[in-house]
Order: C-alpha cells, then sequence, then structure tokens
C-alpha cells in the first residue's frame, strides 16, 4: 500500500509544480535527441501528427565467445510505433520477441525547462501482456496473469548544452512473482544522462536501482552506455547493455546479466520519424 501512495503522492507534487508556473517564454528544445535513451523512455514526447518506427535489437552476450560470434548469432527485436496525439501526449505500441511480448504505453509531458522553470516532466504508464505457450500443460498460466504495469515520472534537467541528467521514480506492477514471498509492486530508481560531443554524436548511459530485496532470484539491475548518431530523419542508437530486455517490464525485473561477467549484449535502436499531419513546431 505505501508504495502506491507513494507514487500518487509524487504525482500530485508534479502537478502541482505544472500549475504554479506560467506558460513558459522558451521550450528547452530536445531536452534527449529522442523518446528514449537507452531501454527506458527520456522526456521528450512527439508532437503531434508524429509516427515514429523503433526497430530495436539485443544481441546475445558478448562473453558466449567466437563460437557465437560475441552474441551477434543471437538477438532480440522489438517493432514498434509511437504516435503524437498532441503536442504533449504521445502513445505507443510494440512487440518484442523475447517472451513474445505485446506492449503498449501513454506519456504525457507535464513541463518543458525555459528560463523560468528548471526542469522538464513527464509521466509515463506502461502495460504489457507475455504471449508465450504454456510450458507446463499441468500448471497454464490465466491470461491476467500474463500481464504487468510500470508508472514512472521523468525528471530532467538540461545544465548546458552538453549535459543533461534525467531521474525516474518508477514503480512497477507484476501480476505473477515466482512465490508468495515476492511482493508484485517493485519500487525501482534510474538516472540517465546524454554528454552531447557534436552536433550529431552524443554518449548515453542509464541505470536502473531495485533493492535486492525486491529483485526476483538472480536478477540484477539494468545498466547501459551508449552512443546516439543523429542524421536527421533517422537517429541511431548503439549501446551496450546488461539487459536483453527492451521494455521496462523486462529490463526492471528480468536483467540477469552481470557486467563482472561479461554479460553484456551489443544492441541498437534504429529510430525513423515520419510526419502524417500537421506541422513542425
Amino acid at each position: 500500500m505505501y508504495k502506491t501512495q507513494y507514487l500518487i503522492i509524487l504525482c500530485l507534487c508534479s502537478l502541482g509544480i505544472s500549475k504554479s508556473f506560467a506558460q513558459p517564454s522558451y521550450l528547452s528544445h530536445e531536452t534527449f535527441r529522442g523518446t528514449r535513451i537507452i531501454n527506458g523512455h527520456s522526456v521528450e514526447t512527439l508532437v503531434g501528427g508524429e509516427l515514429e518506427m523503433i526497430i530495436g535489437h539485443r544481441f546475445g552476450r558478448l562473453n558466449d565467445g567466437f563460437y557465437e560470434l560475441f552474441g551477434l548469432d543471437q538477438a532480440n527485436i522489438r517493432i514498434g510505433f509511437d504516435y503524437g496525439i498532441t503536442r504533449n501526449l504521445m502513445i505507443g505500441v510494440g512487440r518484442s520477441s523475447l517472451g513474445k511480448e505485446f506492449d503498449g504505453f501513454l506519456k504525457y509531458s507535464l513541463l518543458s525547462q525555459s528560463a523560468d522553470i528548471p526542469l522538464s516532466l513527464s509521466v509515463l504508464s506502461t502495460g504489457s501482456y507475455n504471449s508465450l505457450k504454456n510450458a507446463d500443460v499441468e500448471r497454464p498460466i490465466s491470461s491476467q496473469h500474463r500481464f504487468a504495469y510500470v508508472s514512472q515520472i521523468l525528471l530532467a534537467r538540461r545544465f548546458s548544452d552538453y549535459l543533461t541528467v534525467q531521474v525516474m521514480p518508477t514503480l512497477a506492477h507484476y501480476n505473477l512473482v515466482e512465490n508468495k514471498a515476492e511482493g508484485n509492486d517493485k519500487l525501482a530508481l534510474g538516472i540517465g544522462a546524454k554528454y552531447q560531443i557534436s552536433k550529431n554524436l552524443a554518449l548515453t548511459s542509464e541505470y536502473f536501482y531495485m533493492s535486492p530485496q525486491q529483485r526476483p532470484n538472480g536478477s540484477q539491475n539494468s545498466l547501459s552506455f551508449g552512443l546516439d548518431i543523429n542524421t536527421g530523419s533517422h537517429v541511431f542508437q548503439l549501446h551496450f547493455t546488461n539487459s536483453a530486455g527492451m521494455i521496462e517490464k523486462q529490463f526492471l525485473g528480468e536483467t540477469t546479466g552481470q557486467w563482472q561477467n561479461g554479460d553484456i549484449h551489443f544492441g541498437f535502436n534504429m529510430v525513423r520519424t515520419f510526419k502524417l499531419k500537421g506541422r513542425r513546431y
């Protein structure tokens, strides 16, 4: 119960902050280059009428060696489509080969950093459905147990033309857990950063902390490093991560790789944006 109250209080505080500021005279442009940092969402939203296609790959582990071509012989894939409904509201759907998971999300931008407002703030709500066939025919998994939900508050500040930092208080709910002693609700705190090297190149990093008491047995906290390459209509995000999953439910509670053991996945996101209607702001 206290976890739910914690998230509600944060949301109410965020709404209160958004009401207390006047309309900004200047909106910070591209706190992050895209709607994702690496695995997780950034504060950015698409403008109304924009459609974004994201193709994500996470190859196998580098420590699989030359026989598996250092993980390149294996791959998890997610294909997603995000759409900007208004300037502040966007939705998205996707499907991952890992777990054969279908996912969807809503993201709303409450604040944009300006001369009067010290940070950008968005709220995110996601849901996912695992469609894997039952491995145990005698103990099938019911449909309601296949769902998981994640809610996040995304707070970001662009400190300079080079450095942006984002923090992400997170509440995850899994309808199915391994045993009764493990709670269905899990709190996590994420932090992400971008350092702009040049006009079209940026270094990124991302870490999500969940206490050992809340993590499922054998799971690890997600840690990722990346490089964003902007080519105009495309953005390529190259990265190394210990997470095979590309949606919140997966990289928060199902990451098993350990960096110190070489359980590192090379991967990339390829992002293509289409303008379906309206004008760019």
